[in-house]
């Protein structure tokens, strides 16, 4: 199959600089370290066949993973919930992300997806039952920097129909390999001519975004949602610390698009691009459509805290 090559993509919060080295590097599948083109799974896997699985993004900085025990609490926190017995304890699991990142001779700006499914099945349906070989355990790791271009560029988001639901549906808060709700929700903002979807809760106020996690600015002090439908990123409760470190004051609140519309700046967190500004809404340019200042003031200092945690850990 041809690789897409439209001049004309909307720009992501996960662009990348190309870097060719990506076409040979070695994947992680099930305990084995494989070329990438070698690197399979079974069309019965739960993952392929019904979004079966879990995951986590991290990333490599100066010899050091960030945050890396936040990731493994919710990676197993998810596998407590799921029901998913992942095959390895932490300490294996660790040496296997540390084994991938060796064998492709990564030391720095690097990102991993490490996931993990149900298994394969004996057969083609969805009762956890019929996974009868234990878990599947993929790692995925690229070289990888974040295009810079976008802080200048920054990015549009449009409002959607399609909401994050109660848990009583799917948990929000589940690190899920189902992610349709969210593409559905893309494919809408991209039709409108955005790059990402504005979602909102079950009551219809401001709540994420189909990637990252969503947060304004208004009169110097930051806002974002009470967390209740949506993922709680790493990176989102990393601003949020550094706010109170910092003494910018925060809030994590119900506010809807009137705040929204109005706010001097609007930004979004995730562990691909750290804080990514947004200088356009539903056709509304928010602030001075530019990176503003706090919005600076917190990706220095999450670089800031970044770099210590890489210090610390050499």
């Amino acid at each position: 199959m041809a690789k897409r090559t439209d001049a004309a993509m909307p720009i992501s919060t996960h662009d990348a600089s190309a870097d060719d080295r990506n076409d040979a590097i070695l994947i992680y599948v099930d305990g084995q370290i494989v070329p990438k083109a070698e690197a399979m799974v079974s069309v019965y896997d739960s993952g392929f066949m019904l979004g079966d699985g879990i995951w986590e993004g991290l990333r490599l900085y100066d010899g050091h993973i960030p945050f890396f025990d936040d990731h493994l609490d919710r990676l197993f926190e998810a596998a407590a919930y799921t029901e998913i017995d992942i095959g390895l304890d932490r300490t294996a699991l660790t040496t296997a992300v540390w084994d991938t990142l060796a064998a492709n001779g990564m030391t720095t700006d690097a990102h991993i997806r490490l996931m993990v499914t149900r298994g394969r099945k004996a057969k083609p349906f969805q009762h956890p039952h019929l996974s009868l070989w234990g878990a599947t355990i993929v790692i995925i790791a690229e070289h990888s920097v974040p295009d810079d271009s976008v802080l200048t560029r920054g990015i549009t988001l449009h409002t959607v129909p399609h909401h994050r639901g109660l848990p009583l549906t799917q948990d929000a808060k589940l690190n899920s390999h189902s992610k349709l709700n969210c593409i559905i929700a893309l494919n809408h903002a991209v039709r409108a001519g955005a790059d990402e979807a504005l979602m909102l809760d079950p009551f219809g106020f401001v709540n994420t975004t189909n990637a990252c996690n969503f947060f304004i600015v208004k009169k110097g002090a930051v806002w974002t949602s009470t967390g209740d439908y949506c993922m709680n990123g790493i990176t989102r409760q990393k601003v949020i610390d550094l706010c109170r470190a910092e003494g910018i004051p925060v809030f994590e609140r119900n506010y809807s698009l009137v705040d929204t519309y109005s706010a001097d700046e609007a930004f979004l967190t995730g562990t691909f691009g750290a804080q990514t500004p947004v200088f356009e809404i539903d056709g509304r340019r928010i602030g001075a459509g530019q990176a503003g200042p706090v919005f600076l003031r917190l990706r220095a200092a999450y670089k800031a805290l970044i770099a210590q945690g890489a210090a610390q850990a050499g």
